[in-house]
Parts: structure tokens; C-alpha cells; sequence
């Protein structure tokens, strides 16, 4: 294992997310105290949502937070599987955050995703295209997909974010995944990781050949940066 991959093992999702949110606090604050501003990348999915439940309760300087998304699906905000809804209503709602960037998913996924990296490079790091984030969030699917980028997807990219047209293992299409370009920036990239069903995969992550092409989220891997898994006993139970 690479020296800047970490390991934190809970007994269950709400220790998990509390461990999390104290994590996601110490970034943020050491941001803007070093930078004077704190960029995110939010993931959808279940299970994210308690971390942002327990979130929206803290007292921060949202005026100098960004939030992004690593994915979305090109549906309405009001449905079930669109990730900024459900972030909003958890979340956004409940708090004064208003540099809020989503993923336009009222567009076709090739509109959406030319609009996306038109607004990365406004926050740009030059001589990067898209913004060095100061923490990304990001899942694993049974599958080892992240984000939406999934097993057969193209591995070499050199654009910061893909419409997903194709349907992977029957999952729908009609997304728009930022790259590992932009998430291997990242100073800082927890990837939570919580069930049985994920143990195995977990497995072949960590400890198995590597093999990006079937397992996407091993194309995750920062040169200047540090990743944290957040598992649960079940998830880490075949370590």
C-alpha cells in the first residue's frame, strides 16, 4: 500500500460519518485559514448523506466553502437519483451556503459536461485546467466503480469531465463523471465504503493486481495528495 493511502475502520455508518465530519471540518478550516477559501467535490449516493446530515449542524464559514460534484445524473433536481437534491434537501437547505456549483442536469450529458468544464477552469489552478480541490469525496460500487466512471469505461482521458452515454452493467446512462485528472489533484480524497457487498471488491482494491479498466476506482491515486478509506467492519472484513 502506497504511503499516503490510509485505512480508518468503524464499527458502523454513524461512526463512520462522525469521524468523517471531523475530518471534513480540520480540512476545511486549515483551507481557508491557508488559502482563504475551501473547495469540495461531493458525492451522491446514500452513503454520504448521514456526513451531511451531521454537517449542516456545524457552524463554518460557508461563505468561503465551494461546493462541486463529482458525478450526476442527467435527471431533475427533484428526482430521487439526482445527487444535488438530495444534498440540497439534507444539507443546502438548512444552512447559508451559497457558492454552490451542480452539474447542470436539465442538459443532454454532452452539453452538461462541456458547461461543467467551462466552470472548473474558472477556478483553475494554472497551469491545471479545473481547480486543485481541497477534498474530494467519493464512493465504491460493488463493481469498484467511482464516481461514474465504471468497469470498461475508458481509462486514458485527458479532458476534466465525460458525458456517460453507454450503460455499464445495466446501470442507466445519461451522466457526466468528472475525471481522474481532477480527482488525482485532489490534496485530499476520502472514499467511504460501507457493506458487505463491498468486501470482496475491497479486497481486490487494496491488495489485488492493479487493473483500472475493471476496478475504475483504482485510476484514483493523487501524485501530490492523500487518500483516506472510511470502511465499515463489514466492508473491511476480508482484510
Amino acid at each position: 500500500m502506497k504511503s499516503n493511502v490510509v485505512i480508518r475502520k468503524f464499527s458502523n455508518l454513524d461512526e463512520l460519518s462522525e469521524a468523517a465530519k471531523f475530518s471534513f471540518i480540520k480540512i476545511t478550516n486549515e483551507a481557508i485559514q491557508q488559502r482563504g477559501r475551501f473547495l469540495a467535490a461531493l458525492s451522491g449516493g446514500n452513503t454520504p448523506m448521514k456526513l451531511y446530515d451531521k454537517l449542516a449542524v456545524e457552524k463554518l464559514d460557508w461563505s468561503r466553502m465551494y461546493f462541486f460534484w463529482g458525478d450526476e445524473r442527467c435527471v431533475p433536481v427533484e428526482d430521487s437519483g439526482n445527487s444535488y437534491g438530495q444534498a440540497k434537501k439534507i444539507w443546502f437547505d438548512r444552512i447559508s451556503a451559497t457558492n454552490i456549483h451542480r452539474i447542470q442536469s436539465d442538459l443532454e450529458p454532452a452539453a452538461a459536461a462541456n458547461e461543467y468544464a467551462a466552470i472548473l477552469k474558472k477556478f483553475a489552478e494554472p497551469p491545471l485546467r479545473w481547480p486543485r480541490f481541497d477534498l474530494v469525496l467519493l464512493g465504491m460500487g460493488d463493481d469498484g466503480h467511482t464516481a461514474s466512471l465504471f468497469p470498461g469505461s475508458p481509462v486514458a482521458v485527458d479532458s476534466p469531465t465525460l458525458a456517460v452515454v453507454a450503460n455499464y452493467q445495466d446501470r442507466p446512462a445519461n451522466r457526466v463523471t468528472l475525471t481522474q485528472n481532477v480527482f488525482n489533484d485532489a490534496r485530499t480524497i476520502f472514499i467511504l465504503a460501507v457493506g458487505k457487498s463491498k468486501a470482496e471488491t475491497l479486497k481486490k482494491v487494496l491488495n489485488g493486481p492493479h487493473l483500472p479498466a475493471e476496478l475504475p476506482v483504482q485510476r484514483i491515486g493523487p501524485q501530490d495528495g492523500r487518500i483516506i478509506w472510511f470502511v465499515d467492519e463489514a466492508a473491511a472484513s476480508l482484510l
